[in-house]
């Protein structure tokens, strides 16, 4: 396998994950398929996890790889929380984490996408790409094998300054529609809302058919 075959394979990660900028609030989404190739191995699991009590990641690409990297920036944000008195801003988590994302990109054929949300003064949204690279989003996001066909109903129906339900309810269409073209997502939805008060899961539902 040469570089260029390393690197797109690097980008097949099989889910969809939506993070999106409301107002007063961020909105994460994800299904919830684990899949091997073309082995489903697990139909209930939870793509969108915690990291403090005020941020949270979505997760693409290599399990191992993701359950090490969210391990390591929970035990860091913690530890640093203690040593200076203060907790992380969601900037200089997603530098954090895209820094270790950096490393386990040139260290092994590993991936890992993560989509961060967070508040402390304002709703903050970094997209962490798999080679790294940190972007603020001030709109909305997704990541995953299923992220185009999510991209097309964010482009159409996303408003700025939306509220923090209408984002629940775009984010939950967004990834429904991944979920009925994209065979590598599906099983269901967990949706969850980061705001001043901190975060809270909003929908869990699982797929049977349709979740329209």
């Amino acid at each position: 396998m040469n570089q260029e075959e390393a690197a797109q394979q690097r980008l097949k990660t099989g889910t969809t994950t939506v993070g999106m900028v409301c107002k007063d609030a961020i909105v994460l989404a994800a299904d919830m398929r684990a899949t091997a190739g073309n082995l489903i191995v697990d139909k209930r699991v939870d793509k969108v996890v915690p990291i403090t009590e005020t941020m949270a990641v979505t997760t693409s690409g290599s399990v191992s790889d993701l359950q090490l990297v969210i391990k390591y920036i929970k035990a860091e944000l913690k530890l640093r929380h203690i040593q200076n008195g203060r907790a992380f801003t969601v900037k200089e988590a997603g530098h954090l984490l895209s820094a270790w994302v950096y490393s386990i990109l040139r260290s092994s054929m590993g991936v890992c996408h993560f989509v961060l949300g967070g508040y402390d003064k304002r709703p903050a949204l970094y997209d962490i790409f798999p080679d790294g690279s940190l972007t603020e989003v001030s709109d909305f996001v997704a990541s995953g094998s299923g992220s185009v066909i999510a991209y097309g109903l964010l482009e159409d129906q996303y408003k700025e300054g939306m509220s923090a339900d209408d984002g629940v309810a775009l984010a939950l269409k967004a990834v429904n529609a991944a979920l009925q073209r994209d065979s590598a997502s599906g099983n269901g939805v967990n949706i969850f809302v980061i705001d001043k008060d901190g975060i809270r899961k909003v929908l869990t539902k699982t797929l049977n058919t349709s979740l329209k």
